[in-house]
């Protein structure tokens, strides 16, 4: 038996996800992206931001994994696109930052897709802005 469908307004579970330096350093090897802005607070700092920030690559994956999550199928994601709208400071404690992810279905496509349109935060501010996703259900 399948579940039933998603209407509109449907509600995702919201994913809190707590970044670190660590996570950075992780994240930069496994990418190749070792740009100082994502480890270095002087290098931060000197070109204006507030300090060391998330590779936005990063804030998008964190976007992806409750978009996956709820489908529980990561082929169910067809179609992924944002805009970075602030970056997602990182301090360097044990701590970190946090990442939220919220996000509801905003449309029901054609072909079993399913539109949702999603919120990420840090600090309170949206990080990512005009986040969506398409999924194929099946």
């Amino acid at each position: 038996m399948s579940a039933p469908a998603p209407e509109v307004g449907t509600e995702l579970p919201e994913l809190v996800v707590r970044v670190t330096r660590a996570d950075l350093v992780r994240y930069a090897g496994a990418s190749g992206d070792f740009n100082p802005i994502h480890w270095s607070d002087r290098v931060a700092t000197s070109v204006g931001l507030p300090g060391v920030i998330a590779h936005g690559m990063f804030t998008m994956g964190i976007a992806a994994r409750a978009v996956t999550g709820w489908t529980g199928d990561p082929a169910a994601l067809v179609e992924y696109h944002v805009r970075f709208g602030r970056p997602v400071v990182v301090p360097d404690d044990d701590e970190g930052a946090e990442v939220t992810v919220r996000g509801k279905v905003g449309a029901l496509l054609d072909d079993g897709r399913v539109r949702l349109d999603l919120t990420v935060t840090s600090a309170g501010e949206k990080v990512l802005s005009l986040a969506r996703a398409v999924v194929r259900l099946a």
